[in-house]
């Protein structure tokens, strides 16, 4: 994956009391597309931003809808057990990612880092700390990952997407500001374009289901086993398989394909919300931000096997406020997850409708500008 960063020349058309942030969000679609809608909104405030993105080919897709960022690559890193005999070969990779990241702070003159999350954000803002530079970090999950536990110590300030997540930095300066969203997800869309650019029906609810990007196959299973049941309430489903799972799940359509649109895998997940009335997702961050910022209420399924169990604590937060159920992975079957569809839309929608409200208020569409906002306070 060729690096389009080719040094200061690029960016002097900006003014030099801009800010120069590093922006280093690589590994995981939950840390690059918030670092992403982070460039994006510094560079509408006249700030210059540089990505560090990792070696992973998520990262390189990534990369190519936005060819006006520039960016740096580091190897993809994760930190094994202390023990692991792949701890050598992780130290390595490390040592050699703050080699690199100590030279492109210096080239790029930089004057602040921000790291969104995962190890590969750990070598920038050590060497930021080496150079004195202000560093913050941003955690997008209700309980922290483990390389900002880490990283912690190296920065000035904790920006958080989630309240509950505050108790976790004590001894720091931490202040909400919610996860960035890119700006096509905060874009004006079309309802009627979004429901026609999938081939559903105006006059149907229309429920989306997804697992995150690698799919969910206990949650498609179930929502497959619940076809003639939705059917018959009168709504339609946006499915969004994963890859992985997108045979499979297709051939249960076979009959009802009146009322679904199936998709491996979505690239307009701004008109998908649009189009949806119901989200039945798993509970990472990113999505959550995404369903609130289009106020969608939703059944949230949290991965079981995420680390920490921080899904079940992100869908507790919202369910907390009332804007979600939660039902275990465990727990899903053809009975239960109807039921809960269902009993959205008793009582004439009442307590849709409350959810739709309480959704609403847990968006934070401004989530990146508030971010920008801050590291220009205090860089300045």
């Amino acid at each position: 994956m060729p690096n389009s960063y080719k040094g200061i020349g690029p960016y002097q058309e900006y003014s030099l009391m801009s800010v120069r942030l590093i922006i280093a969000c690589g590994g995981t679609g939950g840390h690059l597309f918030p670092g992403i809608a982070v460039a994006e909104a510094l560079i509408k405030k006249g700030g210059v931003p540089l990505l560090i993105i990792s070696q992973k080919e998520i990262d390189a897709l990534a990369m190519e809808g936005h060819s006006d960022l520039e960016y740096e690559c580091l190897a993809s890193i994760g930190m094994p057990k202390f023990y692991s005999p792949k701890m050598l070969k992780f130290l390595k990779s490390f040592f050699m990612g703050y080699k690199k990241s100590k030279k492109i702070i210096k080239d790029f003159r930089a004057d602040a880092v921000l790291g969104m999350g995962g190890f590969t954000s750990v070598p920038p803002l050590i060497a930021g700390r080496k150079k004195k530079l202000k560093n913050f970090i941003h955690e997008s999950n209700a309980f922290p990952g483990k390389a900002n536990r880490v990283a912690a110590r190296w920065a000035d300030h904790i920006l958080l997407g989630m309240s509950p997540c505050e108790k976790f930095f004590k001894n720091k300066e931490t202040m909400v500001v919610g996860t960035p969203l890119r700006s096509i997800l905060r874009e004006a869309h079309d309802r009627s374009m979004a429901i026609a650019n999938f081939g559903l029906r105006a006059d149907k609810k229309t429920i989306l289901v997804m697992g995150g990007s690698q799919g969910a196959q206990a949650l498609n299973t179930s929502i497959v086993h619940n076809l003639d049941k939705i059917k018959d309430a009168g709504m339609q489903i946006l499915h969004i398989t994963g890859p992985n799972d997108y045979d499979r799940i297709t051939s249960y359509y076979e009959n009802y394909q009146d009322i679904s649109k199936v998709i491996p895998f979505c690239n307009e997940m701004h008109l998908a919300y649009v189009a949806s009335d119901l989200a039945i997702v798993r509970s990472g961050a990113s999505s959550l931000a995404e369903i609130s910022a289009y106020e969608i209420p939703a059944i949230l399924v949290p991965y079981p096997f995420a680390t920490d169990d921080h899904q079940t604590l992100n869908a507790n937060y919202y369910v907390k406020n009332g804007a979600a159920r939660l039902i275990k992975e465990e727990q899903l079957n053809t009975d239960s997850l109807f039921s809960f569809i269902d009993e959205l839309f008793k009582d004439d929608g009442k307590y849709y409708r409350e959810m739709k409200t309480s959704m609403k208020n847990l968006s934070r569409v401004d989530s990146a500008e508030k971010i920008c906002d801050k590291i220009k306070n205090l860089c300045n």
